[in-house]
Protein backbone atom coordinates (compact mmCIF):
# COMPACT_ATOMS: atom_id res chain seq x y z
CA UNK A 1 0.00 0.00 0.00
CA UNK A 2 1.53 3.11 -0.92
CA UNK A 3 1.06 6.23 1.72
CA UNK A 4 2.10 9.89 0.49
CA UNK A 5 2.05 12.26 3.41
CA UNK A 6 2.41 10.24 6.75
CA UNK A 7 5.24 11.89 8.78
CA UNK A 8 6.81 8.83 10.04
CA UNK A 9 7.18 7.57 6.11
CA UNK A 10 9.61 9.36 3.47
CA UNK A 11 7.41 10.87 0.69
CA UNK A 12 7.58 12.43 -2.76
CA UNK A 13 6.91 16.40 -2.85
CA UNK A 14 3.11 17.07 -4.06
CA UNK A 15 2.57 20.55 -5.00
CA UNK A 16 -1.29 21.74 -6.30
CA UNK A 17 -1.34 23.42 -9.77
CA UNK A 18 -3.98 24.93 -11.59
CA UNK A 19 -2.80 26.15 -15.33
CA UNK A 20 -0.20 24.83 -17.37
CA UNK A 21 1.77 28.26 -16.18
CA UNK A 22 1.78 27.04 -12.41
CA UNK A 23 3.70 24.29 -13.94
CA UNK A 24 6.17 26.09 -15.47
CA UNK A 25 6.33 28.27 -12.01
CA UNK A 26 6.60 25.06 -9.60
CA UNK A 27 10.05 23.66 -8.39
CA UNK A 28 11.66 20.49 -9.59
CA UNK A 29 11.33 16.94 -8.97
CA UNK A 30 8.10 17.17 -7.36
CA UNK A 31 4.46 15.93 -8.20
CA UNK A 32 1.76 17.84 -9.26
CA UNK A 33 -1.92 17.32 -8.65
CA UNK A 34 -4.79 19.02 -10.20
CA UNK A 35 -8.63 18.77 -10.62
CA UNK A 36 -9.14 16.98 -14.12
CA UNK A 37 -8.11 19.37 -17.29
CA UNK A 38 -7.57 17.17 -20.41
CA UNK A 39 -5.03 19.85 -21.38
CA UNK A 40 -2.86 20.33 -18.34
CA UNK A 41 -2.72 16.77 -18.60
CA UNK A 42 -1.59 16.04 -22.69
CA UNK A 43 1.21 19.04 -21.37
CA UNK A 44 2.38 17.04 -18.59
CA UNK A 45 2.09 13.29 -20.64
CA UNK A 46 4.18 15.28 -23.88
CA UNK A 47 6.70 16.86 -21.19
CA UNK A 48 7.30 13.72 -18.79
CA UNK A 49 5.62 15.37 -16.06
CA UNK A 50 4.76 13.24 -12.89
CA UNK A 51 0.69 14.00 -11.63
CA UNK A 52 -1.65 13.17 -9.80
CA UNK A 53 -5.34 14.25 -10.85
CA UNK A 54 -8.92 14.54 -8.76
CA UNK A 55 -10.95 12.96 -11.07
CA UNK A 56 -15.34 12.68 -10.49
CA UNK A 57 -16.15 10.04 -12.43
CA UNK A 58 -15.60 6.86 -14.38
CA UNK A 59 -14.83 8.17 -17.86
CA UNK A 60 -12.40 10.82 -16.21
CA UNK A 61 -10.26 7.86 -14.60
CA UNK A 62 -10.44 6.64 -18.11
CA UNK A 63 -8.58 9.34 -19.56
CA UNK A 64 -6.12 9.99 -16.45
CA UNK A 65 -4.91 6.59 -16.96
CA UNK A 66 -4.46 6.90 -20.90
CA UNK A 67 -2.34 10.28 -20.44
CA UNK A 68 -0.25 8.64 -18.12
CA UNK A 69 -0.97 9.73 -14.83
CA UNK A 70 0.89 8.80 -11.69
CA UNK A 71 -2.17 8.51 -9.27
CA UNK A 72 -5.55 9.05 -9.76
CA UNK A 73 -7.51 10.20 -6.53
CA UNK A 74 -10.73 9.90 -6.79
CA UNK A 75 -14.16 11.33 -5.21
CA UNK A 76 -14.83 8.98 -2.00
CA UNK A 77 -18.29 7.81 -3.76
CA UNK A 78 -16.64 6.42 -6.91
CA UNK A 79 -13.33 4.96 -5.10
CA UNK A 80 -14.26 1.49 -4.88
CA UNK A 81 -15.53 1.68 -8.55
CA UNK A 82 -12.39 3.11 -10.30
CA UNK A 83 -9.76 0.37 -7.88
CA UNK A 84 -12.37 -2.46 -9.56
CA UNK A 85 -11.89 -0.86 -12.92
CA UNK A 86 -8.28 0.11 -12.33
CA UNK A 87 -7.56 -3.48 -11.61
CA UNK A 88 -9.63 -4.87 -14.56
CA UNK A 89 -7.67 -2.96 -16.99
CA UNK A 90 -4.60 -3.11 -15.50
CA UNK A 91 -3.95 0.61 -15.52
CA UNK A 92 -0.54 1.81 -15.04
CA UNK A 93 -1.49 4.89 -12.71
CA UNK A 94 -2.22 4.04 -8.92
CA UNK A 95 -5.61 4.67 -7.12
CA UNK A 96 -5.09 6.72 -4.32
CA UNK A 97 -7.63 7.58 -1.45
CA UNK A 98 -7.61 11.30 -0.25
CA UNK A 99 -7.79 11.01 3.73
CA UNK A 100 -7.64 13.12 6.70
CA UNK A 101 -6.27 10.70 9.33
CA UNK A 102 -4.32 8.01 9.55
CA UNK A 103 -7.23 6.04 11.32
CA UNK A 104 -8.72 5.92 8.06
CA UNK A 105 -5.50 3.64 6.53
CA UNK A 106 -6.94 0.31 7.89
CA UNK A 107 -10.54 1.09 6.14
CA UNK A 108 -8.80 1.76 2.98
CA UNK A 109 -6.52 -1.50 2.93
CA UNK A 110 -9.41 -3.24 3.59
CA UNK A 111 -11.21 -2.14 0.51
CA UNK A 112 -7.65 -2.90 -1.14
CA UNK A 113 -7.53 0.48 -2.39
CA UNK A 114 -3.76 1.26 -3.93
CA UNK A 115 -2.77 3.77 -1.36
CA UNK A 116 -3.42 6.85 0.31
CA UNK A 117 -2.42 10.44 0.27
CA UNK A 118 -2.91 12.78 2.99
CA UNK A 119 -5.17 15.95 2.84
CA UNK A 120 -2.81 18.38 4.79
CA UNK A 121 0.00 17.90 2.21
CA UNK A 122 -2.28 18.34 -0.63
CA UNK A 123 -3.32 21.81 1.53
CA UNK A 124 0.06 22.76 2.18
CA UNK A 125 2.67 21.78 -0.14
CA UNK A 126 2.36 24.36 -3.02
CA UNK A 127 5.49 25.54 -4.82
Amino acid sequence: MIIIGDKYIPYENISKIDTIDDIKLSKPNRTIWFNFDKNIMQYCMQNDISYAVAINSIKESVYANSLDAKYILPSNNILESIQKIAENYMFDSKILAVIKDENEIEDIALKQIDGVIFKQIMDTNNG
